[in-house]
């Protein structure tokens, strides 16, 4: 599948940057950068004019022209965490004058909203539609779940994913891990790893006990990762998709955002 061209828009949305309990930006005038592929993550760049002054520190310089600054506020400092352009052209250029910031470091809102991990593609979207096919899921051979009550997820440029209730789950079969994972269009994730007799697959499958509103069907459902164990769909068994999650030590945000 080719992979789209990334681009700049205007958003009418108020984004503000926090560091701890200070405000670092706050600007009615961001622009939304998408950048899709491995380590593309949809984020905002600001206006530094509507960046709190004196808070940038200058790091270093790219060859690339990627200017790297760390961000300084009163006896807080977030190292590394703020990027601007230098020059950029053709269709960056709207990003001239304009910074980002660190996901991970400091802490963004969309109006009065917090967000985590990256910014929403406005161009992605993730349907949930209950359905009664026969979903059977597979380790070693063995039967973990049979339902006829799955929720479809179907989100775009990723596989199908199927969410069963915890009652066509064999949870007898199912070891508590400490993995959270975190997505922007579903919320926070907890994790199980599935044990078949001397079979153990690692953080195959997942849960949002609650997730967040845009997407309250899933809410405490049960979903594996197609990539790890065996799906048959009304008996037909189902190809194991390639993806960033194909392998179990995989973190969920290593590759274009932890969307699953």
């Amino acid at each position: 599948m080719q992979i789209p061209a990334p681009f700049v828009e205007p958003t009418p949305r108020r984004i503000r940057v926090r560091l701890g309990d200070e405000l670092v930006a706050d600007s009615s005038c961001a622009q939304l950068f998408v950048r899709y592929g491995p380590g593309g993550l949809p984020t905002y760049y600001l206006p530094q004019a509507d960046v709190r002054p004196g808070v940038l520190v200058d790091e270093s310089t790219r060859p690339t022209g990627q200017r790297t600054w760390s961000v300084l506020v009163g006896r807080k400092r977030a190292e590394a965490a703020a990027w601007t352009h230098e020059e950029p052209t053709g269709d960056l250029a709207a990003l001239a004058d304009h910074v980002t910031f660190s996901w991970r470091q400091l802490e963004w809102y969309e109006e009065d909203e917090r967000v985590v991990l990256h910014a929403r593609d406005p161009y992605k979207r993730v349907d949930t539609l209950r359905s009664s096919r026969r979903v059977q899921v597979l380790v070693g051979g063995e039967t973990v779940a049979n339902s006829v009550h799955p929720l479809l997820l179907f989100e775009t440029g990723l596989p199908t994913r199927y969410y069963l209730p915890f009652d066509d789950v064999r949870t007898e079969l199912l070891e508590a891990s400490d993995t959270v994972t975190v997505c922007p269009y579903k919320g926070r994730a907890r994790y199980w790893s599935v044990r078949v007799g001397d079979t153990r697959v690692a953080d195959a499958v997942w849960s949002y006990p609650d997730p967040i509103p845009e997407n309250p069907k899933i809410r405490d459902l049960l979903c594996f990762f197609n990539e790890r164990v065996d799906l048959v769909v009304d008996g037909e068994q189902l190809e194991r998709p390639l993806s960033p999650w194909s392998e179990p030590d995989t973190e969920a945000d290593d590759w274009a955002q932890p969307r699953r």
